[in-house]
């Protein structure tokens, strides 16, 4: 299997903005985290600005109720292990 990579569901860098500072405890910022193989990391990254995860994004089931993220994990998930897609 491969190694997986810790997802910040709300990104580090929205940490400090006011926005998301009153919405969200510290703990809560620093605590959401979801495991993830890394081309799954990737295509959250390619697909989603930093300010949209932090915003709408933020949780697991939110992520996979996203047709773009559901549809490749779907679609990796039939690959062998270790697999990296192209591109």
């Amino acid at each position: 299997m491969d190694d997986l990579t810790r997802h910040h569901l709300i990104p580090r860098k929205q940490h400090r903005r006011k926005r998301i500072r009153r919405r969200y405890s510290r703990s809560e910022r620093e605590g959401r985290i979801l495991w993830v193989c890394r081309p799954c990391h990737d295509h959250i990254h390619k697909h989603f600005d930093e300010q949209t995860l932090a915003e709408r994004l933020n949780s697991r089931e939110a992520l996979i109720a996203e047709p773009v993220i559901r549809d490749f994990a779907t679609w990796i998930a039939r690959h062998p292990p270790g697999f990296k897609p192209r591109g």
